[in-house]
């Protein structure tokens, strides 16, 4: 299956639930903090899912563009914005590695957890510098994984098992390396844990079916001691880990 139908098939079946989680996932006004002036300007939110970031940007900023592969998630974005009167939101499909816009259009662009769905999240971080305008800001949040290879090869085939749509979370240094590629400057980092529930984030993918194998097999590398890199364990009779948030704002440079 072609990788960008895997996504949007994937997020059409989570819009709901994937809703529900993202609008309490973590502060969106992070965003708006780190894009500095640029937060005024015309913004681009790449991969926006249901709209959280773009609807906590859309009130400061001159104009947003709120881009992602799967309808449903758009959709949710739209109804985000309608309900808080926002008229100064666009919204429009298509692929991240392919965007749609022109060189230097945008003054700040913004990701949120999408970088590990990229089939070629170089290609994507590329697009993005295209599109910013020299002296621009950008802000990009992924989860990471260990610096540990094993461990971070265990963790990713956890995440796959239950999310097809899932290609990488890159070790923290991997993604600064990527960003730095693309042409960024001036990066500057924040990381933070966010603490999560197995039975929580299996939820949110509504597939039964894969979810039950899933169940078993993280619990038994928890009761084994195997952390997988993030944090897995037993406390209470119930499993939880932990997912690693990193944001890198970065600008382009003036002269670029």
């Amino acid at each position: 299956m072609d990788h960008l139908k895997r996504v949007a098939d994937e997020f059409a079946r989570q819009a709901q639930n994937f809703d529900n989680w993202a609008a309490k996932a973590d502060d969106p006004g992070r965003f708006g903090a780190a894009l500095g002036d640029a937060r005024r300007g015309k913004l681009l939110d790449v991969a926006c899912g249901p709209g959280v970031v773009t609807a906590a940007l859309a009130p400061g900023a001159s104009s947003v563009v709120a881009f992602d592969a799967t309808e449903e998630m758009l959709e949710k974005a739209k109804a985000r914005c309608a309900k808080a009167g926002l008229s100064n939101v666009a919204f429009r499909s298509g692929d991240a590695e392919n965007l749609p816009f022109k060189d230097a259009e945008f003054d700040g662009v913004v990701t949120r957890l999408a970088i590990h769905h990229f089939a070629n999240l170089q290609r994507a971080l590329d697009e993005m510098f295209r599109v910013l305008r020299p002296g621009g800001a950008a802000v990009i949040v992924d989860a990471v994984s260990s610096e540990n290879l094993d461990e971070s090869k265990l963790h990713n085939a956890i995440e796959r098992l239950r999310d097809p749509s899932h290609v990488r979370m890159l070790p923290a240094s991997e993604l600064d390396a990527a960003v730095s590629r693309a042409g960024f400057r001036n990066l500057e980092h924040a990381t933070w844990d966010m603490d999560r529930e197995l039975e929580e984030w299996l939820a949110i993918v509504d597939d039964p079916a894969r979810v039950e194998p899933i169940r078993t097999v993280v619990r038994a590398l928890a009761e084994s001691g195997r952390t997988a890199g993030f944090g897995l364990s037993v406390k209470h009779g119930r499993v939880v880990f932990f997912h690693r948030w990193r944001l890198i704002k970065a600008r382009k440079p003036a002269g670029a």
